[in-house]
């Protein structure tokens, strides 16, 4: 593929795979979910006050998310020693709710919440750049997926209003589910997957059947998803410092970034390549 139309693949192969957080949207200065955990841990520690000593609940009581920013950090960085914590405390969200009511609460933190440093409805944090090129690779006959580390459920509930992706097209961690007797669809007490690094391409396939032609991404934990991709890879490299509203950040792409020429990926510059950052 020489470009982007897709000039001489078969339309069903044209299939393009996209990061969410930092590639599609905003992840500074926090990802969106964890936006919306933070309400619900300090809730849940505000409910039983015990827990309010223990991480990450501590940091949703404290406003101190010291803590939790390390434990990304070193994530990226290839170390999970925290990551245990984390994710008890998200399981222990949506243990027994079911997949309805969570896509309310979530619909419901969408419609009020406001992004930290844009001071703007989230629908303001996605990337400008981003949605003129899903439109571009879809008017050329491309199938575009969200392809994220984030949690599936989380998304679907604004992946059609934000980027006009369905939520049948939405790959990302899930929690795990069960049947219940009142025929309804919950969530249990476990992660059933957490879909980053190696773990993206086997859900690329599981879900998609294809190894794309266009995948893009912007951290270490996209590396794999980029290698799976026969076609064009892009990676997003936040260098912007001219006051936009996107701070310039290296740290979780360091790799990436690192082994980009190496492995030919193509670095996209939001400060040298983007004429605008967010919708106007």
């Amino acid at each position: 593929m020489s470009d982007l139309d897709g000039r001489g693949v078969p339309p069903e192969q044209r299939v393009a795979v996209f990061d969410n957080d930092g590639t599609l949207w905003a992840e500074k200065p926090m990802p969106t979910q964890l936006h919306y955990l933070l309400q619900q841990w300090a809730a849940a520690a505000s409910a039983d006050p015990t827990l309010a000593d223990e991480q990450p609940y501590a940091a949703a009581v404290s406003g101190d998310y010291s803590w939790l920013g390390a434990a990304i950090d070193r994530h990226y960085a290839g170390d999970d020693s925290d990551l245990g914590a984390i994710v008890r405390a998200i399981v222990r969200t949506t243990d027994g709710m079911s997949v309805e009511d969570y896509e309310a609460s979530v619909a419901d933190f969408y419609a009020k919440a406001q992004h930290l440093t844009l001071k703007k409805p989230y629908s303001g944090a996605v990337y400008q750049p981003m949605i003129e090129l899903l439109r571009y690779l879809e008017s050329n006959g491309f199938t575009c997926y969200i392809v994220s580390g984030g949690e599936r459920d989380f998304m679907r509930p604004m992946t059609t209003e934000y980027y006009g992706i369905p939520p049948e097209r939405v790959i990302g961690s899930a929690l795990g589910l069960k049947y219940t007797d009142d025929a309804t669809v919950r969530y249990g007490a476990e992660l059933a997957f957490l879909d980053d690094g190696p773990e993206k391409p086997v859900r690329i396939w599981s879900r998609i059947g294809r190894r794309p032609i266009l995948a893009c991404g912007n951290s270490n934990g996209d590396v794999q998803m980029l290698d799976y991709t026969s076609g064009l890879r892009l990676l997003v490299h936040h260098d912007d410092d001219t006051g936009r509203g996107d701070a310039p950040y290296d740290k979780g792409a360091e790799a990436a970034l690192a082994a980009a020429a190496e492995k030919g990926f193509t670095v996209v510059s939001i400060r040298d390549d983007w004429a605008t950052v967010f919708p106007s």
